[in-house]
């Protein structure tokens, strides 16, 4: 290897400022840069793997061809900063500061109520930032476009998508398809006669600052002058282990590829930067072109289009609209199969960093485009020092045959892309698990040319990615289908040959095999039936066009914005104007999460000589450990120490939970060790160095019913029972008995577990920063493991990116961990788990399974159930006997059943300990009913809806455990929901839609819901709150309840604002520590407002009593005027407030309670359709009607229920979690699990907070933050009643049980047709599957 000259200085700026790097390391990124080195924290780590959106910041570049300034989003974890010399980088930080002045983008996302928790909101801001910037006056399509790659957990995006809109031209009012009739208009006459007026909007446009699109910071005149400097030269950037080459001329280029021959061609980075980061690949060299006019081009002519191999997918995107726009349409099938597929190919930071060059010759097996341009003929053009060449990108080329590949100097210059031609079909289609921002399970790109004037193939080309280890083609399929006719029989002959050409293995990566296996010939058919549909366009007399039924299989779902309307009660109107309970009153925190400003743990500042922890995780579900060797590992620089258990000075198994596996590990992701070292890449270089030996024991149970068969069990059996099930069973007309799986579901919120320990010199203190839901659980860990009184311990949290359960019982682990190695070694320790590491150890939501017997009548009326649900603990208690609890408790959701018996049991396995997760087995459970109900009514030939209209509580009742209750509300919410959804006049539009449509269905479903909140134990409802007043009449407010986006201190300052008497302006809510307000519980089962607020009203209550005889001598004195003289008349103006908690119990021996405060009911309805050949489906409108009882604040109500209701979404139809049969997870970032995003929320989204009474809570409000998550059920049911309308007309049964989630895979395998039954199937003994179902 050549030798290297020393550093070049990187100069590039960021937010105006110059940055000039003297010693740049190529293995550093601009995540990591902007965080640690700049201390730009705003910008956040998230997934690590450009996949979330959270790091999105701005890069700007000039071009000295065009002279034109280019704008475009990037994921800063992606971008090595040695790339960055002569860019500009906006970060969230330039764009706006309360400091200075907030940005109109940070503004409206806040106002608009577009932020929750706030840790993706930088994201989204500089998302809809760099649109601005490109769109001063953009389209809601394009907002949605802008905001694809950009994930967000807590708000269900609508929020975030109408702060956007409200930059577009038109109108941000729904006009109802198009009809210009505003829909507010119909909804209003609704509630006329009604005598409390109904509020819709929960913000004013008014208050906006206007958006000046001149006023942005200008492009630094040095950069244009740097990158018009016609000396340039090679830049070369030296870092502790690699070297980093930027080549400035083609010559240069080629130069270096003779030199450097394994040397990466790093454009974008999004195919290096992952397999550096994942795959531990090491390149000593890389080499990066800049700006290369080479590479950079589009040369049209009459044959076809040449495109520049750096060109940004985003930019080929613009040039293949361009000349799809100026061609006819007969030349442009290529190109318009392209931009089908580039519109939802990752998302628009990862189109704008990967380049055309750089995905072609990677040559990816999911590739979404290298199917197309192989099927459109393209050629790759080549050059090297040698000089140039010509390869075809065809099927040698893409299944990597030798003698098709690059030689080692060569580089992709261009990619030539022939115009089609008449006779000849070219077509891109692909199937994942979202429309949007998803690899794809699988894809194809096709095409066909015929002899001019017939349908007699001339040629046919095939290719397939995700079907193999590299993209597929059928070549020898298509060669025997030469000179056949484009007719059914052809299609069947060639359905039967590409399923023995195109083999995929049962045991093969990625599972789904059958599924993948019939998508081949599913898209094989969309295909054959688009190239029918456009023969008959060109000749409908020689040609017959397809069925009309078969019409809609041609088209994909499209991506629509959305758009709905939120209804709540008015605040009435002689309540005091300063009085903001009841008003939809902008989080407390939002414009610092819009502004970035907003601090969680990681974002506080380096403290002197803190150490980074990394974790060692067990790579066996069950097995002894024989040897941990440390060696390797404290040899490597800047490792300080190893921590093991018996550096635990307490206790290693506090309540059965385990710190460091000492002697035998449990499950895969299980901690066996940590590494401290000086630097977060140190440590997790040195983790990798760990060597354990093991001796794996038996049994390994990993899926319940294997726990089942050992009887394996983490706690007795909970039951309840009301009747006589037997005997009823013995006067029914029919009974049923069925199975129900639902699998877990991780939490994903945007912040990963994040801990800061710091051990002080005195007296064994220590304290602890971390996001948290539970202080005093943290606290009371610590405390034992470092054996000392928990007064000692001191917890602090202030804010958290997102909980949902996930930080009760497992931040108290972790942060026991970081305690011991800062106690260990003396020093601060930041322990931040990487978003794989986080999904492996912290698990989620248990999977279930529910074994149901019922007995009816023919009418529907259910006389009997019994139910036996178990529940996949995992390997330790954790929370599993009280989610069994809560989900025997509330195993009857909305419906009365006279004999009734309801058991359930948590089982023991070698999986990482499942924990809370919002809804707390609700979802799980209560799907389980409804899917009986589902049963029943097709057993009876009647409608599901009827069945629960039959079957729900219809008076006052109790349930079966004997708690009384009144579902007047329930009753009502049911009524609306039918009655505002046109939910009968839909269902008939439906089922005329499904007689026209064979490969098509609609289905609708409304679903009930009564769900109780709060604890069993009288004493987890207790809470205790600080307020101080100071002498100049500001006021410090302080409690127990943990914020991590659900609005809670928005809540409290409101609560502290009515019982004051004072504007909210007065009150400033500081952070939850155990120092502050001990022994708090914990902030979860939507108990935070209910508890904290009345300890609040307690204390300011306490307060103002104080102060009345100041008041009575002076009422019209000022509030600081009575301050100042309380303090003069020694008059403490400083108390605690007490609320005792609501008082409930269960007693399981005599099988009853008055287990929950009260009950929240609900209704959705929501409308999808699926596409029976793919699986895929498109959720068209939901309708949500929920009982508010008074909503304290709406905007943050409606947030919850919305954002409750996508994540319910998600959990139910394509969150799935996918294990081996040896217990490891495979699923652990963005690219394996996908959440929501912002392209698969309802196209029309309408929710209502209906009124009631709940009198024992604050302000008679309802807690409202789990309500919404089983509401998203209602996806699932409208998906079976679709797949119901398909089978129906298929001739199948119409009793089926549909398991969650109802992915793609199962809802296409449920349509059976002919093609499910073409596929070749395998005997399930012959092979071990490569991932099973744990529940």
């Amino acid at each position: 290897m050549p030798s290297l000259p020393n550093s070049d200085e990187l100069i590039f700026f960021v937010n105006g400022r110059k940055v000039i790097e003297k010693s740049a390391d190529p293995e550093q990124n601009l995540l990591f840069y902007l965080r640690k080195v700049l201390h730009l924290t705003g910008t956040k780590y998230s997934c690590g793997e450009g996949g979330c959106g959270s790091c999105t910041v701005m890069v700007s570049r000039y071009n000295p061809k065009n002279k034109k300034i280019h704008h475009y989003p990037v994921t800063a974890c992606l971008v090595p900063i040695c790339s960055l010399y002569g860019a500009a980088v906006t970060t969230v930080e330039g764009v706006g500061s309360i400091k200075t002045r907030i940005h109109p983008v940070q503004e409206r996302l806040a106002k608009c109520h577009g932020t929750q928790c706030g840790f993706c909101s930088p994201g989204m801001v500089m998302s809809i930032y760099t649109l601005l910037r490109n769109h001063p006056e953009p389209t809601p399509d394009q907002i949605t476009k802008a905001l694809g790659g950009n994930l967000c957990r807590c708000t269900g995006y609508r929020l975030i998508v109408e702060s956007g809109k409200t930059f577009c031209e038109e109108s941000t009012a729904c006009q109802m398809k198009g009809s210009g009739k505003c829909c507010l208009d119909q909804e209003e006459k609704a509630f006329v006669n009604r005598e409390e007026k109904i509020c819709t909007k929960l913000y004013n446009e008014d208050e906006f600052q206007p958006f000046d699109p001149s006023q942005e910071p200008i492009f630094p005149p040095e950069l244009i002058r740097m990158a018009e400097d016609p000396n340039k030269r090679r830049l070369t950037f030296q870092g502790k282990r690699t070297t980093w080459i930027t080549s400035v001329t083609l010559s240069d280029l080629l130069e270096l590829k003779v030199n450097f021959p394994q040397a990466p061609l790093v454009m974008g980075n999004t195919e290096v930067g992952p397999r550096i980061k994942f795959e531990d690949e090491f390149y000593p060299v890389f080499i990066t072109p800049l700006g290369l006019p080479e590479l950079y081009f589009v040369d049209s002519t009459d044959n076809g289009a040449t495109i520049g191999a750096g060109y940004s997918l985003a930019q080929l995107n613009d040039a293949l609209s361009y000349i799809v726009s100026e061609q006819p349409k007969e030349k442009t099938k290529t190109y318009r199969a392209l931009l089908k597929h580039l519109r939802t190919l990752a998302g628009p930071q990862i189109r704008n960093m990967a380049t055309l060059g750089g995905h072609v010759v990677s040559r990816p097996n999911y590739s979404d485009l290298n199917p197309i341009l192989a099927a459109g003929n393209a050629i790759i053009n080549l050059i090297s020092k040698d000089g140039e060449r010509q390869i075809p990108l065809d099927s040698k080329f893409l299944e990597r045959a030798p003698e098709a590949n690059l030689k080692s100097e060569e580089i992709v210059l261009s990619v030539s892309i022939p115009h089609s031609t008449k006779w000849h079909f070219v077509s891109g289609m692909r199937l994942a698990q979202y429309r949007e921002n998803a690899f794809a399970i699988v894809n194809a790109g096709m095409s066909v040319k015929f002899e001019d004037g017939t349908d007699t193939i001339k040629d046919l080309q095939m290719f397939y990615g995700s079907v193999g280890p590299t993209v597929v083609s059928a070549s020898q399929t298509c060669k025997q289908l030469i000179g056949r006719q484009w007719d059914d029989q052809m299609l069947s002959d060639a359905c039967r040959l590409v399923l023995d050409e195109v083999y995929i293995p049962p045991a093969a990566e990625g599972g789904m095999v059958e599924y993948r296996r019939t998508l081949i010939i599913s898209l094989l058919f969309k295909f054959y039936l688009k190239v029918r549909r456009g023969l008959n366009k060109m000749d409908p007399q020689k040609f017959p066009d397809i069925p009309e039924k078969f019409m809609s299989a041609l088209e994909d779902f499209p991506i629509e914005t959305p758009q709905g309307i939120q209804m709540f009660q008015c605040v009435d109107p002689r309540q005091s104007p300063q009085d903001p309970v009841g008003h939809p009153v902008m989080h407390q925190s939002a414009i610092k999460h819009a502004t970035g400003e907003a601090v969680y743990v990681d974002d506080m500042p380096p403290i002197a000589q803190e150490l980074f922890l990394a974790p060692v995780t067990s790579t066996r579900a069950h097995a002894k450990i024989i040897l941990i060797d440390v060696s390797e590992a404290l040899a490597l620089p800047g490792v300080v120490d190893v921590i093991r258990a018996e550096d635990v000075p307490g206790d290693n198994n506090p309540q059965e939970e385990i710190l460091y596996a000492q002697n035998e590990v449990i499950c895969v992701g299980q901690i066996v060790c940590t590494v401290a070292a000086d630097t977060h890449a140190h440590a997790k270089e040195a983790a990798k160095k760990v060597k354990i030996t093991y001796e794996d024991i038996e049994p390994r149970i990993i899926t319940i019913e294997q726990a089942l068969e050992h009887n394996s069990f983490l706690s007795a059996e909970r039951k309840i029972e009301q009747g006589n099930v037997e005997q009823a069973f013995k006067h029914v007309d029919q009974i049923i008995e069925g199975e129900v799986h639902v699998e877990g579901q991780e939490h994903f919120y945007m912040e990963t577990q994040t801990i800061l320990a710091i051990p002080k010199t005195e007296d064994k203190e220590m304290v602890l920063h971390l996001g948290m839901q539970y202080p005093t659980h943290v606290q009371e860990f610590v405390a034992t493991a470092l054996n000392v009184p928990r007064s000692r311990i001191a917890c602090h949290m202030r804010r958290a990116g997102g909980a949902f359960g996930g930080k009760i019982t497992k931040p108290a682990l972790l942060a026991a961990i970081a305690a011991v190695a800062a106690n260990k070694t003396g020093r601060p320790i930041r322990f931040i788990l990487e978003r794989g590491d986080d999904m492996l150890i912290t698990a989620g939501r248990h999977p279930l399974l529910a074994k149901y017997k019922i007995g009816f009548m023919n009418n529907g009326v259910i006389k009997s159930a019994d139910i036996e649900y178990y529940i996949n603990g995992g390997c330790t208690p954790d929370e599993s006997e009280l989610v069994i609890e809560f989900i025997v408790l509330k195993s009857e959701n909305a419906y009365y059943i006279p004999n009734f018996r309801c058991r359930g049991r948590a089982c023991k396995t070698n999986l990482p300990s499942n924990t809370a997760f919002r809804g707390f087995g609700f979802p799980q459970g209560a799907v389980v009913v409804e899917a009986y109900i589902t049963a029943v009514a097709s057993q009876c030939n009647l409608s599901p809806e009827e069945i629960r209209e039959i079957n729900m509580y219809k008076r006052i009742s109790k349930t079966a455990y004997k708690e009384m209750f009144n579902p007047e509300p329930l009753r009502k919410c049911w009524k609306d929901c039918l009655e505002k959804s046109s939910f009968y006049a839909r269902k008939q539009a439906a089922e005329e839609f499904n007689k026209n449509n064979y490969w098509k269905k609609k289905g609708l479903s409304v679903i009930p819901m009564k769900f109780s909140i709060g604890t069993l134990q009288t004493y987890y409802n207790q809470a205790a709150a600080l307020v101080h007043i100071y002498v100049d009449g500001s006021v410090l407010v302080i409690h127990g309840g943990c914020e991590f986006g659900q609005g809670l201190y928005t809540k409290m300052i409101q609560v502290a604002s009515r019982e004051l008497n004072i504007p909210s302006s007065y009150i400033h809510q500081y952070e939850t520590s155990t120092i502050t307000v001990p022994n708090a519980v914990l902030t979860s089962a939507s108990m935070g407002t209910d508890i904290n607020g009345k300890a609040v009203q307690n204390a300011c209550q306490i307060l103002m009593a104080r102060l009345q005889p100041i008041i009575r001598k002076n009422p019209q004195g000022r509030w600081e005027d009575w301050i100042a003289k309380a303090f003069e008349e020694s008059i403490s103006l400083s108390t605690t407030g007490y609320f005792k908690g609501y008082q409930t119990n269960m007693d399981w021996d005599k099988e009853e309670g008055h287990a929950s405060p009260y009950f929240i009911y609900g209704v959705s309805c929501s409308e999808v359709e699926v596409d029976c050949l793919t699986g895929a489906h498109k959720l068209l409108r939901t309708d949500i009607f929920i009982d508010a009882a008074f909503s304290i604040n709406p905007a943050v109500d409606i947030g919850q229920v919305e954002g409750g209701f996508i994540q319910g979404m998600g959990l139910y139809t394509t969150e799935e979690l996918k294990y081996s049969p040896e217990g490891v997870l495979y699923s652990r970032g963005t690219n394996d699990y996908k959440i929501p995003t912002v392209a698969v929320i309802p196209e029309e989204f309408y929710i209502t907070l209906v009124r009631s009474q709940n009198p024992i809570a604050i302000y008679s409000s309802k807690g409202l933050g789990e309500s919404g998550m089983f509401l998203g059920s209602s996806v699932f049911f409208a998906i079976q009643d679709a797949v119901t309308a398909a089978r129906r007309e298929r001739g199948l049964t119409t009793t089926f049980t549909l398991n969650s989630p109802a992915t793609p895979e199962l809802i296409r395998m449920n349509c059976m047709d002919q093609f499910t039954e073409m596929i070749p199937r395998d005997d399930p003994s012959t092979f071990t599957p490569w991932s099973i179902r744990v529940s």
